[in-house]
């Protein structure tokens, strides 16, 4: 849907809101988008602070970020805040100077992210070669049972849903990059749809890697003492893989230890050329396609001014509002920890809702014949329609489940703010609109 969209609205620069405001309506548009911007802020606040753990992880082997002091008298937390302010200016400023700069440093991460995923590919085949068996034993059962068991009941496995989804995230942040890109009716579509092909064989294939070398049962007893978490889970898979292709290599056990550091090292070197290529991207884009896209009026005059292509302007006064979060949770103690919490839970299910605008605005894009379509990829009525209510239904049932949840493990506090966070921001985005149409619209009528 994205590749038919980019095709179509080659010229236009507001992305996925010009998309949507085009095929549908822009109010309707400005609230999806306002919502997905909004989700966005709250990224960069926390990968701001987190982005430090894989460039320790590259310099130690470990995550020692928690023990880092600035001047002697900042906590680990403090110090990763100014450290993540630091960073906010430096990429601002960087960025502010033109879209060539950005390009340069997003296609480092993109390197970095494909030799890590052939450094798996090529680890696990080596040491499934050399062992003659998997480490996870595989049966009819792994196809359809977690070996997490907090995945075993059917709620559970629907909320989980919405991590597939999140797979995917970005895709409409390129697509709204389309009036950059050369050729742009044929090259968007092209890469849109071999992005999606790559991820959805590339997690498969990743999973199926992973078990060549990890039981899960057993494996992080040899570990000891660390502690496996979302956070830190991919530095402990490559370092397991590394340990495991050392003992399938007949190397002392120290020796393995050390191949596992090494890889984990690589590993966190690389999530941050990652992570630093798509910083460079989501600190832009995002914020181009609300401001150039939405009318002008809704926005500060000084806003919409453009230097070096960029919303310069625009780019100082987000990075001020990231800057502010990210002081108020480093330095506010306990208080500002849970409201960040709160942040964090209102932005899960805004982050993906917009999707669904995306989708559901497709249908007036593939019936409004006034719109050239150089490329397409449903070509019948019922096709698109069945593709379109399959999306609709993907994205809210995860969304249903991910807010379910923790109601259902007696946590309804988190279950209100992870309801409350698309009602806010879309609430917001519907008054900053109807404020518009009311003092330029009705006035211009």
């Amino acid at each position: 849907m994205i590749a038919e969209y980019g095709a179509a609205f080659k010229d236009e620069k507001g992305g996925m809101y010009s998309w949507m405001a085009n095929s549908y309506n822009p109010k309707f548009a400005f609230v999806g988008t306002f919502m997905w911007y909004a989700s966005y802020i709250i990224w960069m606040v926390n990968v701001g602070s987190g982005i430090w753990i894989p460039l320790s992880n590259a310099i130690f082997g470990v995550d020692k970020t928690q023990s880092w002091h600035l001047f002697g008298m900042l906590n680990g937390v403090q110090t990763l805040g100014i450290l993540a302010i630091v960073w906010i200016i430096f990429l601002t400023y960087v960025s502010s100077h033109g879209l060539d700069r950005i390009k340069k440093i997003t296609s480092v991460g993109g390197t970095a992210v494909a030799l890590i995923n052939i450094l798996l590919f090529l680890g696990g085949f080596i040491i499934l070669i050399l062992n003659g068996h998997m480490a996870q034993p595989l049966s009819l059962r792994a196809f359809f049972v977690s070996p997490n068991p907090d995945y075993h009941s059917m709620t559970s496995i629907f909320s989980f849903t919405v991590f597939a989804i999140f797979a995917y995230g970005g895709l409409e942040v390129v697509g709204g990059l389309v009036d950059q890109t050369e050729n742009a009716e044929k090259t968007v579509p092209r890469a849109l749809t071999i992005s999606a092909i790559v991820i959805s064989v590339g997690y498969a294939l990743g999973i199926f890697m992973v078990g060549t070398f990890t039981n899960w049962k057993f494996t992080f007893e040899e570990f000891g003492t660390v502690k496996v978490t979302m956070g830190n889970v991919s530095y402990v898979m490559m370092n397991n893989m590394g340990y495991q292709l050392g003992l399938a290599m007949h190397l002392s056990r120290a020796a393995a230890v050390t191949l596992g550091e090494w890889i984990s090292r690589y590993m966190g070197i690389s999530m941050f050329l990652s992570l630093t290529g798509g910083f460079f991207t989501l600190i832009y884009s995002p914020l181009k396609q609300l401001i150039e896209g939405t009318p002008k009026q809704i926005w500060p005059k000084s806003w919409t001014k453009m230097r070096n292509g960029m919303p310069v302007n625009a780019m100082w006064s987000q990075a001020i509002i990231v800057i502010v979060i990210i002081a108020i949770v480093s330095f506010g103690g306990s208080d500002a920890q849970a409201f960040f919490n709160i942040l964090i839970s209102m932005t899960n299910v805004s982050m993906t809702i917009p999707y669904m605008f995306v989708a559901f605005a497709f249908l007036g894009f593939k019936r409004n014949k006034n719109i050239v379509k150089p490329f397409e990829m449903f070509h019948k009525k019922w096709t698109t329609e069945v593709c379109v209510w399959l999306v609709l239904f993907s994205v809210g049932f995860a969304n249903f489940f991910t807010i379910l949840q923790p109601a259902l493990t007696g946590d309804y506090l988190q279950a209100i703010e992870t309801a409350a966070g698309p009602i806010l921001f879309g609430g917001v985005a519907w008054w900053m609109y109807s404020h518009y149409e009311n003092k330029y619209v009705k006035n211009q009528n």
